[in-house]
């Protein structure tokens, strides 16, 4: 992450996102398309989950017009510096080293508890090699624990990892792993980590009137009570 910082700095002076008068604007959202159910290509190959839903509902509030952009999620970032896209909600929890890169909203979940899946209920994360998401809160926690990690750039990749004996186990947020456990014979651990600051979206530092909106939205929806009942529906996190 600290090759990131350097690398992006610089992009960070030329791109902004400019609103002059706010309303009606296009904003153009971020998201990687490939982690249910927060965010995943449907059938018809648009964007779709809890994210999707939640994203046009803020941008409905802020009077902005939206966007969609797919992106792969180790590139997200700096293609957020580099003004390929306007805002990032793709899951991205919120964290001290991200935000010497970019700023974050106010969070729109809750930490959402991070989980370990397996091939077998008595594999110890501890002394196997566990598969974790690239740049990544769960790949960071795997290496400061020093276990043996081994890193992939999809989600799906990590699973695959367990299935084929690559990896002993996988970490990712439960929410994630609930849609992939009972395949194959995937299990969930019982162990479960307290991970990062609960999810927000990204945005641009020289962007604080964009942020300034969507914080303003989200807020709207906590206080009256569709966040939370979106959070259900898609069963993303715990409730605020």
């Amino acid at each position: 992450m600290k090759k990131l910082i350097v690398s992006t700095a610089a992009l960070a002076i030329s791109a902004g996102f400019a609103l002059a008068d706010g309303h009606g604007k296009t904003v153009r959202l971020g998201t990687e398309g490939a982690y249910a159910p927060w965010n995943f290509l449907n059938d018809d190959g648009e964007v779709d989950g809890f994210e999707r839903e939640l994203g046009d509902e803020l941008c409905k509030r802020a009077e902005l017009k939206c966007e969609w952009v797919t992106n792969e999620w180790d590139s997200i970032i700096p293609n957020l510096v580099s003004g390929n896209y306007d805002a990032i909600i793709a899951g991205m929890s919120i964290t001290d080293e991200r935000d010497e890169v970019i700023d974050f909203t106010q969070n729109y979940t809750p930490p959402d508890p991070s989980a370990y899946a397996a091939m077998s209920a008595d594999v110890d994360p501890a002394s196997g090699i566990v598969a974790a998401q690239a740049t990544t809160i769960q790949a960071a926690f795997v290496a400061e624990q020093g276990w043996t990690l081994v890193e992939f750039a999809t989600p799906e990749e990590t699973v695959a990892a367990v299935k084929n004996g690559e990896a002993d186990a996988v970490l990712a947020d439960k929410s994630f792993l609930d849609t992939m456990v009972g395949s194959d014979g995937l299990v969930m651990l019982e162990r479960m980590e307290q991970i990062g600051g609960g999810v927000g979206m990204g945005i641009r530092e020289s962007d604080g009137e964009l942020r300034a909106m969507f914080d303003k939205a989200i807020q709207s929806m906590k206080d009256d009570g569709s966040l939370n009942t979106m959070i259900a529906k898609w069963e993303v996190a715990s409730q605020f």
